[in-house]
């Protein structure tokens, strides 16, 4: 017998039984959330709003999962990474809805997640979810969480759910004020943020066009070419984006290429291009009589890139596979490109409220690792810059490893022994100044300045 949103009896949501699956996957598999939740939801039928509470659900639980598992625990005999995957999501999806949505009433939220974990074949754990769920809607308005007075440390572990080794690195960068700070917007949804295509309409016509189904649409503060259009809606099925008018794109990201600056006519080499903002956000200022040579390792994901370059009318762009911890001497000619930017992959530490799953995924040795292949890439791309040329460096991350430490290490010993490079001074007076330290490195703070987390340093490649 069918209910009246198309259920069998007994059957949970389909929306909750994705969100379920696509955790657990997260979870077992390390799986990226934002790819998988995006396949999931393009093969099923979903309306947008159940789209749209899917993915609340995937993503409000990722980040708060350490308050989720912090409150658990004190229900549960059995520590719950001991739980069968499927069990340990189900409960912190039921908890999710619990502590931190309005519109879902407590017992739907302990009677869907019985009904998800029956439906995913565990039917002997439905005793288990149903009881602690029921004691959480009930007692977790008296369970103490730790605050930032008392402990720091756990507090940003416990209560704003960070990772025990991020809480004290990030306690050990800011102190506990401002990494509490930073906690909290970590776990606040970012702000919908679009790039001008100045190749097709100006900021201040596209600003007129989207304030008509984007009423709350405005400047943003110091990118040129930015628009924030509020907390809701999708962009991406907007008219304007479709017709190549706008790309989506953080305003921390936009503000990596008004470092580097790339002037019409230039030939600029981005080096790990893909998903492609930077890189078409460059083709829009070298213009037709400019070019940009785009690399990436991944293919699939270079295809973004392509996909990109079409819809906004850019045939400037040529993309290549390959992966920039080779030499690229082979490849390009010395002195090959007037502009170069390194975007490397790194922790994503700085975008956390918009990739959640970064905070479970990295670990305390990735940042060095990845740090290895960071300035390998840097030294690479670096050797087929022109005499005189200019190389922005740029991360997503705030760990100094990541971040000043690959600047020492480059300045120090540069791709050859005929080459020397200079960091670029300050630059005072300019649209960038509120976001350029005393050294003239780009640094954005999701806290300060509501946009990701970013870091960028900018050379210039000494005659």
């Amino acid at each position: 017998m069918l209910k009246r949103d198309g259920r069998k009896r007994g059957a949970p949501t389909r929306t909750r039984l994705i969100a379920l699956r696509v955790l657990e996957r997260v979870q077992r598999a390390g799986a990226f959330a934002d790819l998988l939740l995006h396949n999931t939801l393009a093969r099923s039928s979903l309306a947008a709003a159940d789209r749209a509470f899917a993915t609340e659900l995937v993503y409000g639980t990722l980040r708060w999962r350490g308050r989720i598992d912090f409150l658990l625990g004190q229900l549960l005999v059995k520590d719950l990474e001991k739980l069968e995957p499927l069990v340990a999501t189900a409960l912190r999806i039921g908890a999710y809805q619990i502590l931190f949505t309005d519109r879902v009433p407590a017992n739907a939220a302990v009677d869907e997640s019985v009904r998800c974990i029956r439906a995913a074949g565990v039917e002997r754990a439905t005793g288990l979810v149903n009881a602690v769920l029921r004691r959480l809607a009930t007692e977790h308005a008296n369970i103490s969480l730790p605050t930032l007075e008392d402990d720091p440390l756990e507090h940003l572990t416990h209560t704003l759910s960070l990772p025990p080794w991020i809480a004290a690195r990030w306690l050990e960068l800011y102190g506990p004020e401002q990494a509490a700070a930073l906690a909290i917007a970590s776990n606040n949804p970012p702000p919908l943020v679009v790039r001008v295509n100045r190749a097709k309409i100006t900021r201040d016509a596209l600003l007129d066009d989207l304030r008509t189904r984007f009423p709350d649409a405005a400047a943003c503060r110091i990118s040129t070419d930015g628009i924030v259009l509020g907390r809701r809606g999708n962009p991406a099925v907007d008219p304007a984006f479709v017709d190549g008018r706008f790309s989506v794109q953080d305003e921390a990201s936009q503000l990596v290429v008004d470092l580097l600056d790339p002037q019409p006519g230039e030939r600029v080499l981005d080096a790990c291009a893909a998903p492609g903002g930077k890189t078409t956000a460059i083709a829009e200022r070298v213009g037709t009589n400019g070019s940009v040579m785009a690399l990436d390792r991944h293919s699939r994901r270079l295809e973004l890139v392509r996909r990109s370059a079409r819809r906004l009318g850019h045939d400037n762009i040529e993309c290549a596979e390959y992966d920039a911890t080779h030499s690229l001497a082979n490849r390009f000619p010395e002195g090959s490109f007037d502009r170069v930017l390194v975007d490397a992959p790194c922790s994503g530490l700085g975008s956390l409220r918009r990739n959640p799953d970064a905070r479970w995924r990295i670990g305390p040795n990735d940042p060095a690792r990845l740090a290895e292949k960071q300035i390998t890439i840097l030294r690479n791309a670096a050797a087929v810059l022109r005499s005189g040329g200019t190389l922005v460096y740029s991360t997503c991350t705030l760990l100094p490893e990541e971040n000043e430490d690959i600047v020492e290490s480059f300045s120090s010993r540069p791709p050859s022994s005929g080459s020397s490079f200079s960091l670029a001074p300050r630059a005072d007076g300019g649209s960038l100044e509120p976001v350029l330290d005393e050294r003239g490195f780009l640094r954005t703070l999701p806290h300060r300045d509501d946009a990701d987390g970013f870091f960028a340093a900018k050379w210039l490649r000494n005659p």
